[in-house]
C-alpha cells in the first residue's frame, strides 16, 4: 500500500498556486486509479481517494487544514488504515528548487517547509518519503510567503505542465518499481536555472498558512 498525500491549503483562493501544487498532482494521479472511490471526506481532518495502480492499493490524502497542519491529517491517515511511516509519500511545492525539477528523497529535515515541519512534529520522525516540485525562488528577501502563495506566471505553465506530468509519472513509477529503484530515475541532474530579477506583481496579501 502507498499513501500519496499532497500538501496545500484549502479555500478556491489558494487554487492553482504554487503552495497547492501538491492537490493539483493528487487530482491528476486520482484520475489514474483503477475502481477509483471517488474523493470523500475520511475519519480526521482530510478528504481521500481509494483504488489500484499497478496491482497495488492505494490512498490518496488531501488535508483539509491549513498547510502548517498538516501533520494532523497524515498522522489520523495512519491511524485510521493502521499503516507505516513507510507507506507514505508526500507531494510538495518546494522553492529551493528550479522551476521544471523534480526530486525524490526517502528522509530528511523540512527544508523550512511549513507542511513538512508539521508532519515531521506529528510523527516524531522525518524518515517518509518526499516528492517535491521546484517552483523556483524567483522573489526579494522576506516575500517568500507572498511568493508561494502566487500563481504561476503565464512564461511558466508549459514547465509547469510538463512537471505535473512528470510529477504523476513519477508516482506511478514508485509504485511499480518501489521507492528506490524510482529515485533513479526521477532525480535526474538539474538544468542551470537562469537567474532574473523577480518581478512585482499582483499576489496574495495574506500570510503562509
Amino acid at each position: 500500500m502507498y499513501i500519496f498525500v499532497g500538501l496545500g491549503n484549502p479555500g478556491k483562493e489558494y487554487d492553482s498556486t504554487r503552495h497547492n501544487i501538491g492537490f493539483a498532482i493528487v487530482d491528476l494521479l486520482e484520475q489514474k486509479l483503477e475502481r477509483s472511490s471517488g474523493w470523500k471526506a475520511g475519519k480526521g481532518d482530510y478528504y481521500f481517494a481509494k483504488g489500484m495502480i499497478a496491482g497495488q492499493d492505494i490512498i490518496l490524502v488531501k488535508p483539509i487544514t491549513f498547510m502548517n497542519l498538516s501533520g494532523r491529517a497524515v498522522r489520523h491517515v495512519l491511524a485510521f488504515y493502521k499503516g507505516e511511516i513507510s507507506d507514505i509519500v508526500i507531494i510538495c511545492d518546494d522553492i529551493a528548487i528550479p522551476l521544471g525539477q523534480l526530486r525524490l528523497r526517502l528522509n530528511g529535515s523540512d527544508g523550512g517547509h511549513n507542511g513538512l515541519s508539521s508532519i515531521i512534529y506529528e510523527l516524531g520522525s522525518d524518515n517518509f518519503a518526499r516528492l517535491r516540485f521546484g517552483v523556483g525562488s524567483n522573489f526579494y528577501p522576506g516575500e517568500q510567503a507572498k511568493y508561494v502563495l502566487s500563481k504561476f506566471k503565464e512564461s511558466e505553465k508549459n514547465s509547469v505542465q510538463e512537471m505535473t506530468l512528470s510529477t504523476v509519472n513519477g508516482s506511478i513509477e514508485i509504485i511499480r518499481n518501489g521507492l528506490a529503484k524510482a529515485m533513479n530515475v526521477i532525480n535526474i541532474k538539474p538544468k542551470k536555472e537562469e537567474k532574473t530579477k523577480p518581478e512585482k506583481e499582483a499576489i496574495p496579501k495574506e500570510s503562509e498558512k
